[in-house]
């Protein structure tokens, strides 16, 4: 887990760490956000959830969804803006124009200072840090996403049973 991870929630007591390589704007990752979701709630305090940007090139707001999240949470709302993400994909999911004001209005309706996440989202150093997440997902050869790692091993869930067997193993060793 690189120091900069995007950690959701708190850090867990174990050194299990459940990663999740994403994109915004993915539908899978949409259907699977519930699923992760009552995994953290399984596992809280246990448990380590790292979030990975990964948007796709085919995805027209991906990667503006991503700058977005990260402008948040250097502002320590990385959470908030993460749900909010998927809590509105069907309203930018999809699209082939740039939702850079509505994801704005997510920045304020949070209550960002506003001048802070212009200048993070428009930021060199913020396009960088996204870009660093899908450097380690391209060097463990991540095709799409959603894409899960436990404790380094890829995972690849038939079901939303197995992610939560597969942390449950890790968890017991």
């Amino acid at each position: 887990m690189r120091e900069d991870s995007r950690i959701i929630g708190e850090p867990g007591s174990s050194d299990v760490v459940f990663v999740e390589f994403l994109d915004f704007e993915c539908e899978g990752c949409r259907a699977a956000y519930p699923i992760v979701e009552q995994l953290r709630e399984d596992f809280a305090g246990e448990v380590t959830f790292v979030a990975r940007y990964f948007p796709l090139p085919g995805h027209f707001n991906a990667e503006r969804a991503a700058r977005a999240v990260e402008s948040a949470a250097r502002q320590g709302q990385f959470e908030a803006m993460y749900h909010r993400m998927y809590e509105t994909q069907a309203e930018w999911g999809e699209a082939s124009v740039p939702h850079d004001d509505l994801f704005r209005s997510f920045a304020e309706q949070i209550g960002l200072d506003m001048a802070q996440y212009d200048a993070d989202y428009a930021s060199d150093e913020v396009a960088q840090r996204v870009q660093r997440d899908v450097d380690d997902g391209i060097s463990l050869n991540v095709q799409g996403t959603p894409t899960f790692y436990i404790d380094n091993r890829l995972v690849q869930p038939q079901a939303g049973q197995d992610l939560a067997d597969a942390l449950e193993d890790a968890v017991d060793r």
